[in-house]
């Protein structure tokens, strides 16, 4: 049994890599096997497979027999059938032989004799194919991992913590590295997480996650970004980049990839214009599995000024394909802000579903058939300047008149951050609204002003916070207005706050600049193409045949 943990993973749902080229085989083929090489078609996402057992005292493989397969199956399509490699496969039996060698060789934990009076924790074995952007095999995992579902908490454990960097972080990087014209290196974590100290006796621990400031040496900087088991690596200190690689893998079980061209399912196409940021790809794959050929094009993802409401149209009953669709969309708007809001409108229908609903998820699925190759690029001629924009669209949900808020966070010319959400409760004016949504967007900025300070890039000056709505604006200049505004006190604070620290700096947009609407309106199509235009999104050209 284990005992006294250095570290152990609990199985989660971190973002698979996708793969949807039926015509490559993973697996060699072999006669013993006996199964089928052949991989599920129908995702966006490469399938993960996890097979449950408890572990064994030795290390010997042809112990571990599967009580069961269970199968995490794409959100696209749920008709296909996914053929599992056996567990005999030599490939499989390889790559669980390296799992449990990574983890001796960094004392994940200890066998010992299992005490009476002591719970204990099963542990599934989860199998992944990790691809390249083209579909092409960049190897195969096996993640030993603790069943931490079966814990109790103040019992077993206190708190968890997952080394998950924000997409928002990635897409930071990225703008840095293009402006500073360095290189990518990507690395994957054999097993995923490293090793923490524990202050009480356990015999299966979540796992501690891991922060790695950057780190700045005599020659120059380096700086690292982790998502669970995926590593970027990028700096202006070429030996140092190497330094850090080879130190990785010496304590921990490490694969160099190399020059980063695929994260997360995400593409970085590198140009001399800077960083291509894109989700071509997935959105083919996506488009593809949907079978919507009826060859009509949209040139907006929703119809001008369409407000939806729970009682639109006739219900229908296939909430499954509904919700597939909308997830699928929700991971694509990673990269394409143009979406971004639809599927926000869309998303609020996932429990009542109505024949409205479904027509305006094929209206963006349409939109993204006719746009697939967009992305966004990361201009390498830009400075490191932080600039946002806020805006609010109030009671715009007519089922229960809530305001929806949007905003655009800019590094240099480079788009980062752009969130579309409904506030939690209805707002009694337009100043309100628009108020939350300035409290919201002073909040991310905060925290991209403190990531950027970290990265070694701080911010000379305050940030300006572009805002149409002057009543709001107001408020933090005339303490007349304070009476009339305690229902959003604590904003006002907040805000007013960071202003008087020079933190922010609010300034007053014309509608005709604000950029935020996109995130709060459905639009004409000559507006919608305009905001576009602003936002470097390009479209990059299709590979050749």
């Amino acid at each position: 049994m284990f005992s006294s943990l250095s570290n152990f993973k609990v199985s989660s749902f971190d973002q698979p890599p996708f793969f949807t080229n039926p015509s490559i085989k993973l697996f060699p083929s072999d006669s013993n096997a006996g199964t089928s090489d052949e991989l599920y078609n129908a995702s966006p996402h490469a399938p993960t497979s996890s097979v449950e057992d408890d572990l064994p005292a030795g290390n010997a493989l042809d112990n571990f027999e599967p009580s069961f397969i269970s199968l995490s199956i794409s959100p696209v399509d749920s008709t296909n059938e996914l053929v599992v490699p056996s567990l005999s496969h030599p490939t499989r039996q390889q790559t669980m032989q390296d799992e449990l060698q990574a983890l001796e060789n960094t004392h994940t934990w200890d066998l010992v004799d299992l005490l009476a009076e002591k719970s204990l924790m099963g542990c599934k074995w989860v199998y992944k194919i990790k691809t390249q952007c083209d579909g092409s095999v960049e190897h195969y995992k096996a993640c030993l991992v603790a069943k931490g579902f079966t814990q109790e908490y103040g019992i077993n454990y206190e708190e968890t913590c997952a080394s998950v960097a924000r997409l928002t972080s990635v897409r930071n990087l990225l703008v840095i590295v293009a402006m500073w014209r360095w290189k990518l290196f990507k690395m994957d974590v054999k097993n995923a997480f490293p090793n923490g100290d524990l202050e009480e006796e356990v015999y299966m621990k979540p796992p501690l996650g891991l922060n790695h400031p950057p780190n700045k040496t005599a020659r120059g900087m380096v700086l690292l970004l982790l998502y669970v088991d995926d590593i970027i690596i990028t700096g202006d200190d070429v030996a140092g980049v190497e330094e850090l690689k080879q130190s990785l893998s010496q304590k921990f079980e490490m694969k160099d990839i190399g020059v980063l061209s695929y994260f997360l399912g995400l593409e970085v196409i590198s140009s001399d214009d800077g960083y291509l940021h894109s989700q071509v790809k997935y959105a083919s794959d996506f488009v593809s599995k949907t079978e919507l050929n009826d060859g009509k094009s949209v040139s907006t993802p929703l119809e001008p000024n369409v407000k939806l409401t729970p009682m639109d149209g006739s219900p229908l009953s296939d909430l499954t394909r509904y919700r597939q669709l909308v997830g699928s969309l929700v991971y694509l708007t990673t990269t394409r802000p143009d979406i971004a809001y639809a599927v926000h409108i869309v998303s609020q229908f996932m429990a009542a579903l109505r024949s409205t609903h479904y027509a305006t998820v094929l209206r963006i699925i349409r939109y993204v058939k006719r746009t697939l190759f967009h992305g966004l690029l990361f201009s390498a001629n830009s400075s490191p300047v932080l600039r946002a924009y806020s805006d609010a669209d109030w009671a715009g949900d007519p089922s229960d008149r809530r305001s929806t808020t949007g905003y655009y966070l800019f590094l240099g010319n480079s788009l980062i951050s752009w969130p579309s959400k409904t506030q939690t409760i209805p707002s009694r004016s337009n100043t309100e609204a628009g108020y939350r949504a300035l409290g919201d967007t002073t909040s991310e900025l905060l925290s991209l002003r403190w990531l950027l300070e970290d990265m070694g890039i701080p911010q000379p000056s305050s940030t300006d916070l572009y805002c149409d709505n002057q009543r709001a604006m107001q408020i933090d200049h005339n303490d007349v207005f304070h009476e009339r505004t305690k229902n959003i006190e604590i904003d006002c604070h907040f805000i007013r706050h960071h202003v008087a620290q020079r933190t922010v700096h609010l300034v007053f947009i014309g509608f005709a600049d604000q950029l935020a609407y996109l995130f709060t309106k459905a639009h004409f199509p000559e507006r919608f193409r305009t905001l576009l235009s602003k936002l470097k999104l390009v479209s990059s050209q299709p590979p050749s045949v």
